[in-house]
């Protein structure tokens, strides 16, 4: 496979050169092809070198790093954001698949992020990925996120999601259309949807929306959901699980 072409903005010098040169020690399959302080001169390399892959930060000045998406009208290149954000923001990344490096950029990471770039494949367009990154930030709010099932990447919105049941290192994500097979674990979900009370860790392998509950069984210890979706009941999360549903 051929090198990646890459380009790096940061209006700081030092996180310029320090980025460079961990890509220059340990990301043998990536080609720099040049530097940028801010958002024009990024967009005059983007449309000069045509890179597949764009290192963004976030925090600039004039121009902050999502503000990138006002210049194209297709973004036709790979962004990982470099970002020294907040908790949440790091959760609009998950929930919008864009990936991101955390400042001081750990080695390990950043390996991990260009392996993902090197094997995109049939993904949602990253203008798509961007706008549901945007809306998330800006609204505060976990409306929608992308998931990837089977290679292909998809957008699913949040109140559609009956329950996730946790399948060893797996999930199945149950909608009233599909049920997904996605290669999270159910902790990942959960902590994703944490700030939304409709949904209710059950059980081990459960986490479930209670907008979709039929009835449940006290005896037998199953909740009984829209689209013949049975799932269990914890002993140790009934108690939880019976005042969640009646507030």
């Amino acid at each position: 496979m051929s090198k990646l072409k890459a380009i790096l903005v940061d209006d700081e010098e030092s996180a310029r050169d320090v980025l460079q040169n961990l890509l220059q020690r340990f990301c043998p399959d990536v080609e720099l092809l040049t530097k940028c302080e801010n958002i024009p001169e990024a967009v005059a390399a983007i449309k000069e070198h045509q890179p597949d892959l764009v290192f963004l930060d976030i925090e600039m000045p004039n121009y902050s790093g999502f503000e990138i998406v006002k210049f194209f009208t297709e973004i036709d290149f790979q962004i990982i954001f470099v970002t020294a954000y907040d908790q949440y923001a790091i959760k609009a990344f998950e929930v919008s698949a864009i990936d991101y490096l955390l400042k001081p950029v750990d080695i390990g990471r950043l390996k991990f992020s260009i392996e993902k770039v090197k094997n995109h494949r049939n993904m949602l367009q990253q203008s798509e990925r961007l706008s549901l990154l945007n809306d998330t930030l800006e609204t505060k709010q976990i409306k929608n996120i992308i998931i990837s099932d089977k290679g292909q990447q998809n957008i699913i919105s949040v109140k559609n999601i009956i329950a996730i049941e946790a399948q060893e290192s797996y999930c199945l994500i149950y909608t009233p259309d599909k049920k997904y097979t996605v290669s999270k674990n159910l902790k990942h979900f959960e902590t994703l949807l944490e700030s939304l009370p409709q949904f209710i860790r059950v059980h081990k392998s459960w986490l479930i929306n209670k907008e979709f509950l039929q009835q449940y069984s006290k005896s037998d210890l199953t909740i009984q959901l829209s689209g013949n979706v049975l799932a269990k009941l914890s002993k140790y999360k009934k108690t939880d699980f019976e005042t969640a549903i009646s507030a």
